[in-house]
């Protein structure tokens, strides 16, 4: 295929880093990386069994970003590499989270408007606050297959003295840029614990901790046959793991912006519903929570009564309003079942089941922030598929574009955009997997996707000891032009301490699996290499493999074996490269009780003896409680104890500062 069209204009006048976002995760092996994905639709599995070394180490991921070429219409000319120009990368992260203030709750929700936070590390004072961000400066890189110089590593950066590297950039075979993040070390120099249980405001906000998250603008000085071109920049973002890398969230990083842009007036509102691209798609993520979460599993899994997956199902969902079609009722069932945008009460019971950005660790509080609710496109998406008014333009032979060379050349840049957020999650923002509420105000963008830049010679905004919403939301605030560290900022501290404690079922009374967090990135409830080869042992009886198909271990089994939550936290700062990777394994084509994909959980050789342990204790504790009993409830739903129970609902406690 040729880059451009006979006709077209073939002058490069601009150039763009596309993904305009990109985003990187930290992993505990060494060197080895994967790339993270390019496209939204990668073959199921496609990366199943390389996501760890093979000495069970997990792979960083790295954020690849390409340079784009347009023309003076707009139109994409072709990818700019080594092969046709001379390409010079710079990129700065930072990590500013000990510098900034508490994390305690979203301050854009009304729930938060007389909430005061203080600084973190709070007892620093003066010029040693600069001694808390770490911030090793920019990096400049370029050629091909460049890799492992010093110069090219994020490792001049101190936390009170002490060296913390936040990643490295290397290139490929064209020249473009690869952006490795740090290894996932979290630490405190003093010693101090993660959590301290007579301040329960220090969950996501340990002093004296560092970790190695970062964010930061990525840059390109690009020439061809000795012409400058002026090159649109990007963000990168450096995040915790994907532990379900094959499942997407129910609302996406991109679906949030897209929202963001709309409302602001900078992208326009669909004036058409796709049923494949706008309506199939929220009712599938409920069912791809099926392999992360007991609860979804039950309602939305394979057979069950809300199977989006099946086919015959997914037909009748997608005809139109053709005369006497019998299924507008069916559709509006559906829609009503979903918490509306502008819900004015807390109902757990409608969908989704996930916990929202107020969720205070009382399932049944009076805030309707407690849970999630429909964002404001999605809604309508689904009202005009309630009357009929979409296109019904589903064909079950389709096949998606599987990789980047798939994609048109004009349709690249945009798929590169979509893909890096399409893994990501938006909500719930307590404070979030891989950005937190920040995120959804258009202020931050300088154009849809572009993250507003502060100038490098531009100060940063001065807040004081405290901030309270009026001031983070006001003209002065944080929430415009940004520099290196500005964007993982508001995020836990360190980030284990926040992947160990956002779970599910924190009302066990009301149910043991649900709702859920973030489910799609920190799993809860995940099948494990043994039920699945019971499952595809077709010697066993039927009901034997059945029962295992159906039955969950809890992913955080083995991090509960230490004993309270400040332990918990330190376990899982030391081992979170060990915790299960749920990734896509065969399974049985055209079976009414085992999909043709089954998602499993990955664990590292050396571990599987230590979480089959973990499995076993968990469900001698059940075995051991009464039938129907409350300590029966308790520990289905993965707690050891009741104090852990509640010692984990006084964390979410939302309490004034």
């Amino acid at each position: 295929m040729s880059d451009t069209t006979s006709c077209q204009d073939s002058v490069i006048v601009r150039a763009a880093i596309h993904p305009a976002i990109g985003v990187a995760r930290v992993g505990d092996a060494e060197t080895a990386y994967y790339i993270g994905p390019e496209v939204t639709d990668p073959l199921p599995g496609a990366n199943s069994g390389h996501h760890r070394t093979t000495t069970g180490e997990l792979k960083r991921q790295a954020a690849l970003f390409r340079i784009y070429g347009y023309n003076a219409a707009g139109e994409v000319v072709r990818e700019l590499t080594a092969d046709d120009a001379d390409i010079q990368w710079t990129a700065h992260v930072a990590n500013r989270k000990a510098d900034w203030f508490r994390f305690i709750t979203a301050m854009d929700i009304p729930e938060t408007h007389d909430l005061t936070v203080p600084r973190r590390n709070a007892a620093v004072k003066g010029a040693d606050r600069e001694k808390l961000v770490i911030d090793p400066g920019p990096r400049t890189i370029t050629g091909r297959n460049v890799s492992g110089g010093a110069e090219h590593r994020f490792d001049t950066g101190t936390f009170t003295g002490v060296v913390v590297p936040l990643g490295e950039l290397q290139t490929d075979e064209q020249g473009r840029l690869l952006f490795l993040g740090g290894h996932g070390v979290s630490a405190s120099p003093s010693g101090a614990p993660p959590f301290n249980p007579a301040d329960p405001d220090t969950f996501n906000n340990a002093d004296d901790w560092y970790d190695d998250m970062s964010d930061g603008p990525v840059d390109a000085t690009v020439s061809i046959s000795g012409r400058s071109i002026p090159v649109e920049g990007a963000w990168v973002l450096c995040a915790p793991p994907n532990y379900a890398p094959d499942v997407i969230g129910w609302r996406t990083l991109y679906d949030l912006l897209v929202d963001t842009y709309i409302d602001a007036g900078t992208l326009p509102l669909p004036g058409t519903t796709s049923f494949t691209r706008d309506i199939l798609p929220l009712l599938q993520r409920l069912s791809n929570l099926q392999w992360v979460n007991k609860g979804f599993a039950a309602m939305y899994g394979r057979g069950r009564p809300m199977d989006f997956e099946d086919r015959e199902f997914i037909r009748t969902l997608s005809l139109s309003g053709q005369d006497g079609e019998p299924y507008e009722e069916l559709r509006r069932t559906i829609f009503n079942t979903f918490r509306p945008f502008d819900n004015e009460v807390n109902e757990p019971r409608l969908w989704p089941w996930i916990y929202g950005d107020d969720f205070g660790g009382e399932l049944f509080s009076p805030s309707p922030n407690t849970m999630l609710a429909l964002p404001q496109l999605q809604q309508l998406h689904l009202q005009r598929w309630v009357n009929g008014v979409f296109d019904d333009d589903w064909h079950p032979a389709h096949t998606p574009p599987r990789t980047l060379a798939e994609v048109p050349l004009a349709e690249q840049p945009a798929m590169l955009d979509k893909a890096a957020l399409h893994y990501c999650l938006a909500d719930a923002f307590h404070p979030g997997c891989e950005t937190t509420w920040p995120m959804r105000h258009s202020t931050l963008y300088g154009s849809p996707f572009r993250i507003r830049r502060r100038q490098t010679a531009e100060p940063a905004g001065e807040y004081g000891s405290t901030l309270d919403q009026q001031e983070a939301l006001s003209l002065t605030g944080p929430l415009y032009a940004q520099g290196p560290g500005d964007i993982t900022r508001w995020m836990g501290l360190p980030w284990q301490g926040d992947t160990a404690y956002c779970r599910s079922g924190y009302d066990p009374q009301y149910d043991p699996f649900l709702p859920t967090f973030w489910a799609a990135r920190v799993p809860n409830w995940v099948l494990t290499q043994e039920d699945y080869e019971i499952v595809m042992n077709e010697s066993l009886p039927r009901p034997q493999r059945i029962a295992a198909y159906n039955r969950r271990a809890y992913w955080f089994r083995s991090i509960d074996q230490a004993p309270d939550i400040p332990a918990r936290m330190e376990k899982m700062v030391a081992e979170f490269g060990a915790q299960g990777i749920v990734e896509a394994q065969p399974g049985i084509v055209d079976d009414p009780d085992f999909p043709a994909i089954i998602y499993v959980e990955n664990l590292s050789e050396s571990r599987k003896q230590q979480f089959a342990a973990a499995t076993e204790s968990l469900q001698m504790l059940r075995a051991a409680a009464p039938a129907n009993s409350w300590q029966e409830k308790l520990h289905t739903a993965g707690w050891d104890s009741e104090e852990h129970l509640r010692e984990a609902v006084n964390l979410r406690a939302r309490r004034k500062s």
